[in-house]
């Protein structure tokens, strides 16, 4: 009895204390925070880092605008290292670990997101600076100084997870077709804000993720007989399938940055007229060329630089100021009317001027054109040029017949509206721009209306063209920095190097010979 009272009175007492120590923890929490951030939330800021915002330095990398006054910026190419987007990366492993824990599997939307993210910013970062860490990346403190995976490796796994994603949704867009709630899908501030709908939206982020594949397979042109990537077979298999691989069919698809009036501002608008106006010009290598092709976007982009002696509507009118030009020699032509202005009436009447582009069906019509021209597709290259062409113009509201573009009055009191007659006819048979056949020429007029197609959206597409294929030719001089050089490549981040020395050392050596060198290519482009 004895005994039984000994063992009654521990069991009480353990019992006591489990009991304590499971009040103790229930009370230690705090029921105001959330025990998870709901993948709806995160979505998102991620959406909001794949854009990059005109007036920036990506347009002035890629040669779309140019400073004249030197308090505002100047035209000089980087000369070190970069940012990149791991911190963003971050919040994509983030929405992919609550979103798989909500839907008890990877069988959801954010989960293919997460594999078109990981591809857009991996390949934004390697297209930066070269080899990356990759597969070791993002473990926190329980790997701090991951290994670097080569430039190849990282295009190679890109591509892998864009296929993925296509499968995935091709899985999944059946059964929210048949039950447009069957997955929880909220957050989007692209494809669902704009059409409603799980079901539309998730058709729509399909589209995108072949649509940027194909970017992605042209910009690796220089590696088309790679017989490890197969990159020509990769983008015939997407062309020559839409059913499974479906990809932009018109401009309605475009993966877009919209503006409002009310708080979300295009960057150049009539509240920072003052500041703006007056100070930047459209650079020469988009609105000269744009000019020279008789190209009815000059107007919308600039307004006549009147000291030339045209009229007003005269393509002569429209001579954007030279990157590579010195500040001070910028400044004098744009203060004698000799180079183009921004068009007024176009930035700064109102709010929203246009759409930001991130990745557009125009862009798909030019990597098709060129596919074609390369012998990569059967398919008919002009075609798919002129497709691209006629659906930037609408784009900016332009078509066949009048269109009515507005300058800024000589006196400076108020706009000029003018009714200029266009035919894409005329247009597509002028010599500049009629095209001349799947040889090296054809290739440029292509990739000369693709920069068109890029400017002032796409991040640094522009530039990443001209160093892929040198279309157009870039203006470079003392206003470029670099002893008038233009880089080839970003340095790595300051920080890597002083956290993670040992291997970006080893990625240095391995890529350029030990020298963190602006001015060596990388292995896409060689």
């Amino acid at each position: 009895m004895k005994y039984l009272k000994i063992i009654t009175f521990l069991f009480a007492t353990l019992l006591m204390v489990s009991s304590c120590k499971k009040n103790f923890e229930d009370y230690s929490q705090n029921r105001n925070l959330p025990l998870q951030v709901p993948p709806g939330l995160i979505l998102p800021t991620i959406l909001n880092d794949m854009v990059a915002y005109p007036g920036g330095d990506e347009d002035k990398y890629s040669q779309y605008i140019v400073s004249n006054y030197n308090y505002y910026g100047d035209n000089k190419y980087w000369n070190g290292s970069t940012n990149l987007n791991y911190g963003t990366l971050r919040n994509v492993l983030a929405l992919d670990k609550q979103a798989n824990k909500l839907a008890g599997s990877e069988n959801n939307p954010y989960h293919v997101l997460s594999l078109f993210f990981r591809s857009f910013f991996f390949v934004n970062m390697t297209a930066k600076v070269g080899d990356l860490p990759m597969n070791e990346a993002l473990q926190g403190l329980d790997n701090v100084t991951p290994k670097y995976n080569t430039q190849k490796e990282i295009f190679k796994q890109a591509l892998q997870w864009l296929d993925t994603a296509n499968t995935l949704l091709g899985k999944q867009i059946p059964l929210v077709d048949i039950n447009d709630a069957y997955y929880e899908f909220s957050g989007d501030i692209y494809y669902k804000a704009r059409v409603g709908s799980n079901s539309a939206a998730l058709k729509l982020w399909q589209k995108a993720v072949n649509s940027y594949r194909l970017r992605v397979l042209i910009e690796l042109s220089k590696k088309a007989d790679d017989i490890d990537l197969n990159i020509k077979q990769q983008f015939a298999k997407i062309y020559n399938d839409p059913t499974t691989y479906p990809i932009f069919t018109n401009t309605g698809d475009n993966l877009q940055y919209n503006y409002n009036s009310s708080y979300n501002y295009y960057p150049d608008n009539q509240t920072n007229y003052g500041n703006n106006a007056g100070r930047l010009n459209i650079a020469a290598t988009l609105e000269t060329n744009l000019g020279k092709w008789h190209d009815l976007r000059a107007m919308v982009f600039g307004e006549p630089a009147r000291g030339l002696g045209f009229s007003d509507t005269s393509f002569n009118s429209f001579v954007g100021g030279k990157s590579g030009d010195d500040v001070s020699n910028l400044s004098t032509l744009s203060g004698a009317g000799s180079i183009t202005l921004y068009n007024y009436n176009h930035y700064y009447s109102g709010y929203t001027a246009e759409p930001t582009l991130i990745l557009s069906y125009p862009e798909v019509c030019y990597c098709v054109a060129e596919a074609a021209n390369r012998g990569w597709i059967t398919a008919d290259a002009e075609a798919w040029y002129k497709k691209g062409t006629i659906a930037m113009y609408e784009f900016y509201g332009l078509k066949d017949g009048l269109n009515q573009v507005v300058f800024t009055q000589a006196n400076g009191n108020g706009g000029i509206t003018y009714n200029v007659p266009f035919s894409f006819d005329a247009y597509f048979n002028q010599p500049l721009v009629k095209y001349k056949g799947n040889n090296a020429d054809g290739l440029a007029q292509i990739l000369t209306e693709k920069y068109f197609a890029y400017a002032r959206n796409s991040g640094l597409q522009g530039y990443f063209q001209w160093r892929r294929t040198g279309v157009p030719e870039f203006s470079i001089g003392a206003g470029s920095g670099n002893g008038g050089k233009l880089p080839r490549r970003f340095q790595y981040p300051n920080n890597e190097k002083s956290t993670n020395a040992a291997n970006v050392t080893e990625a240095i050596k391995n890529q350029f010979g030990g020298s963190d060198d602006i001015f060596v290519d990388l292995w896409l482009v060689k």
